[in-house]
């Protein structure tokens, strides 16, 4: 199979492209075909090195966790899933593999995609649409009517959960650069402010702020709580309670629990999928560098060859 890979860690630059052998396909799994790879900040991360104590990975290591695809063999167990069938899904980052034209993965990691739904929308949505359920209601536990800072609004992470915490029924207030404002507004956000050159921190009694940036945002994201009022952060690990205000780190780990609800969500057109670009996987450098780069507005995604 044709794939992305690294050797060695670094940035962009470490990753080439070649062939690797695919594993035996096994009982309990599915042999896919990718048409989509979804880009993330984690697999910038991962081909740098920063994670292993985390994920560790061995060489040559195959980046990428998020895919769609079309089914090209199942295994002996498989029972609910067909040859020809399209699906998507999103693999273990210490696994990789979705820079790739074929992929071994369990049947229980993937879902159907809907007739409807394009193999890039699907390849879109397993980690942001995972990560900012996660974060808004298993971790954040948001509720109706609350107060909900996004930052960061139009990335992948962001976008979603913007749309989320609106169906919610949440007041939702975002972060954005002036050129994506309207972007966010039309996403369900009820109040959008440019960072650059506006400064969130005059807002007062948030319920709760989802963090993908750390550092200074996370900082100044404390003095807009109201007391009792949560930061969900995707991005500290570390984070604590401070005086009487409580932080939760986000740890992502399987897209499966939440696949088949992001199906629903957008065959009842309540999800919008932004996609900012698409390359082939022989530019999969370029493709990492654009994800680096942090401002990406929604997803950046690979193509495989056919």
């Amino acid at each position: 199979m044709k794939a992305a890979l690294i050797s060695s860690f670094g940035g962009p630059e470490v990753i080439t492209t070649g062939e690797l052998s695919l594993p035996s396909l096994q009982p309990d799994a599915v042999h896919i075909r990718i048409e989509s790879a979804g880009l993330n900040p984690l697999d910038v991360k991962m081909i740098a090195g920063y994670l292993q104590q985390v994920f560790p990975v061995t060489h040559p290591y195959v980046p990428g966790t998020d895919f769609s695809g079309v089914i090209v063999a199942v295994g002996a167990q498989v029972q609910h899933l067909q040859v020809g069938e399209r699906v998507y899904g999103r693999t273990s980052p210490v696994v990789g593999g979705a820079f790739a034209s074929e992929l071994m993965i369990a049947a229980t990691e993937v879902c159907p995609i809907p007739a409807d739904m394009s193999f890039e929308q699907a390849a879109s949505l397993p980690t942001t649409f995972g990560t900012a359920h996660q974060a808004l209601f298993a971790v954040g536990e948001l509720a109706a009517g609350e107060r909900v800072l996004v930052h960061a609004a139009a990335g992948g992470v962001g976008n979603m959960a913007v749309q989320l915490a609106r169906q919610a029924g949440a007041h939702v207030i975002a972060t954005a650069s002036e050129r994506n404002v309207e972007l966010v507004k039309s996403l369900g956000a009820h109040e959008v402010i440019d960072y650059r050159t506006q400064d969130f921190s005059a807002l007062r009694d948030i319920d709760l702020v989802l963090d993908p940036l750390g550092g200074e945002t996370l900082e100044k994201s404390w003095a807009v709580l109201r007391a009792g009022g949560r930061i969900a952060s995707l991005v500290e690990f570390g984070i604590q309670d401070r005086d009487g205000k409580i932080g939760r780190s986000v740890f992502f780990v399987s897209a499966a629990p939440t696949l088949a609800l992001a199906v629903v969500h957008f065959q009842a057109g309540q999800l919008q999928i932004i996609t900012d670009s698409v390359y082939p996987l022989a530019e999969a450098r370029a493709a990492l560098e654009k994800q680096a780069t942090g401002h990406a507005r929604g997803k950046v995604l690979i193509r495989p060859p056919g």
